[in-house]
């Protein structure tokens, strides 16, 4: 049985624990005293659908994590001793050629007979696997579920049982997120460090060359590549300085508008397709810098007698600032609307005209907010490297 059908098949096992512990519940509630239960029947279900599926499906997954390290073991000790000796990495691409014979991905009418007996071993071994995974997932859940119906009593204490589960599956959830950032950080400091032990911190920092054309074998030309970080560093800030150049001014400008001079039929309609800005994959904001942008500006540039290239960072800068607008624009609108409307009544009862009002009250106010908007902009400018 495929895996997507056996997960299927445990989660019909837990929703019959439901069923079945729900309703021996609402009997066991009927033949007794109804305050004498502890938990609601919803819950004495639940516990009984946990148990059912958390067992089952932790088995499903650590089979489907052995399973690959087992069908490799097993295939390669059947081959001939000679293809054995192999390095590991011929090994792997022999297993990769048993596998992909296997799945009918190869076009080689005549494998030789090695890789036939291997072929078909590979076979066997894998409806084996299936076929136990299958029986041993359904045995545990089934058994599971009928030791988790023998405990729905008048007494127990489903609904702290359930809770408690639901939390360890909570923490559980927001552990992912954690680790896996933690092992992006380890991952990406290792190779750091390996990448450091080769080339120099002052060279990386203060180089200004940048060609890392490292070749694999030594005779290869190219043996040896200069990564000074210089260019890359120069490059990441003009080009989000040009970015910034075209977003802060028209965001901000555009928030001002939106928050103190726009109707409300107006602003409902206008602010909504703005953000839709923010809302476009960064790539189709690269390739409309490279194949309308870039060419614009070379022949506005030869309209004037100037040699202006197509990848130079003028066009990036230009359509970059424009996908950073929505940010500058939407949270500098939010800030300004949360000024208090006393301020500026007050201004106004001063006799202050609206622009006077929004330049002298409004945007001092939501200054903090504003320079935070912006520096949330440039952080996001910074780390696009899509339309560069």
């Amino acid at each position: 049985m495929a895996s997507s059908t056996l997960l299927f098949v445990v989660v019909g096992l837990a929703l019959l624990g439901y069923y079945l512990g729900r309703q021996r519940a609402v009997g066991a509630a009927v033949a007794a005293a109804p305050r004498s239960f502890h938990s609601l029947p919803g819950y004495h279900g639940g516990y009984v659908a946990l148990w059912c599926a958390l067992p089952a499906l932790t088995l499903l997954a650590l089979w489907q994590v052995l399973e690959p390290a087992w069908l490799r073991s097993a295939v390669l000790d059947s081959l001939p001793e000679a293809m054995q000796a192999l390095p590991d990495d011929q090994l792997g691409l022999v297993y990769n050629d048993i596998r992909n014979l296997v799945e009918g991905n190869i076009a080689d009418a005549a494998p030789n007979s090695d890789m036939a007996v291997a072929a078909a071993r590979y076979s066997e071994l894998k409806a084996l696997s299936r076929t136990l995974a299958t029986a041993a997932v359904v045995v545990l859940g089934i058994l599971v579920l009928v030791w988790a119906y023998r405990r729905v009593r008048p007494e127990f204490r489903a609904r702290n049982r359930v809770e408690k589960a639901i939390e360890i599956l909570l923490i559980a959830a927001s552990s992912v997120a954690i680790l896996t950032t933690i092992g992006i950080f380890m991952s990406v400091f290792v190779e750091a460090l390996r990448f450091f032990q080769q080339v120099s911190l002052l060279d990386f920092l203060f180089g200004v060359t940048w060609s890392p054309q490292t070749a694999i074998r030594e005779d290869q030309v190219g043996s040896s590549g200069a990564f000074g970080a210089v260019p890359l560093f120069t490059g990441t800030l003009l080009i989000s300085g040009l970015a910034m150049l075209v977003a802060v001014p028209v965001g901000l400008m555009s928030a001002i508008y939106l928050s103190e001079y726009a109707s409300r039929r107006l602003r409902a309609y206008a602010k909504p397709l703005l953000e839709i800005l923010a809302g476009i994959p960064t790539v189709v904001y690269g390739y409309f810098a490279a194949l309308t942008v870039a060419p614009m500006l070379r022949g506005l540039g030869e309209t004037v007698g100037l040699d202006v290239a197509s990848e130079s960072a003028l066009g990036a800068g230009l359509v970059m600032g424009i996908m950073i607008i929505p940010f500058v624009s939407s949270l500098s609108d939010d800030v300004i609307t949360a000024v208090p409307q006393a301020l500026r009544d007050g201004s106004y009862g001063l006799g202050a005209t609206r622009s006077e009002t929004i330049r002298n009250v409004v945007f001092p106010a939501a200054l903090p907010g504003i320079v935070g908007a912006v520096l949330l902009a440039v952080s996001r400018a910074i780390g696009e490297t899509m339309i560069v």
